[in-house]
């Protein structure tokens, strides 16, 4: 199914490659140069895929990536030509929800693009149950709604899926190759630390004290588990 992308980078040949390979897979392509107009248009035309550049004039990809986060779940593919992990790691920090580190291909960036797009598919977590209860927390697949007690919390879709995964049977101890496959797909190209920099998120909105967790609990070496401390 096509899919509306907005792609905010200022080099005006990557955006051209890029749009090439998005159009051959039948995606509507919406262009920004600056930090400034992707919050713009991404207000606007409420894409289904933002893909934002790090290095933007007017307004950071960091900068806009907070913002969007605050206002909207879309999904975001960051490009970054930062080459150390924890560089690359501080977007995940902010919600995004994939990086491509340059100089890459655009098939590469297609790619990756496709598979976020098919794991925040609706379908994908609809199955079971229409709602998952631990605790005080609630999350309702119909609607993909989380709650906190009576407090509404928005999630990324990734973040949901990943809240999803573990909800779906605590106790159990996911290992982080589990979860890079059932979250992010078979064909994600990650790393560790991916699983770590959304499970941290993940605390910050859902527990009281994420330095202190009731429920989702690191198991040393392993991965993590979803349940009462």
């Amino acid at each position: 199914m096509a899919s509306t992308v907005l792609i905010v980078e200022d080099d005006p040949n990557t955006v051209e490659l890029v749009r090439l390979y998005l159009g051959r897979d039948g995606h509507k392509v919406l262009i920004a140069s600056d930090g400034p107009e992707g919050l713009r248009l991404a207000r606007e035309a409420h894409p289904d895929l933002v893909v934002l550049d790090l290095m933007l004039p007017g307004l950071d990809g960091m900068e806009v990536c907070r913002i969007l986060r605050e206002e909207s779940d879309v999904p975001i593919v960051m490009l970054t030509a930062r080459v150390e992990e924890d560089d690359r790691l501080v977007g995940l920090d902010l919600g995004a929800d994939d990086y491509v580190a340059k100089p890459f291909s655009p098939r590469e960036l297609a790619a990756r693009i496709r598979a976020v797009l098919r794991r925040t598919a609706t379908g994908a977590v609809d199955r079971g149950p229409a709602e998952l209860r631990h605790g005080n927390i609630t999350a309702d697949l119909r609607h993909r709604a989380v709650r906190v007690g009576a407090t509404p919390v928005r999630l990324t879709p990734t973040e949901f899926r990943l809240l999803v995964l573990l909800l779906r049977q605590p106790g159990r101890t996911f290992t982080r190759q589990e979860i890079m496959d059932r979250v992010f797909g078979e064909d994600f190209d990650g790393f560790d630390r991916t699983v770590d920099a959304h499970v941290s998120n993940l605390r910050r909105k859902l527990e009281a004290d994420p330095q202190r967790p009731r429920y989702i609990h690191a198991v040393y070496g392993v991965g993590y588990r979803f349940g009462d401390a």
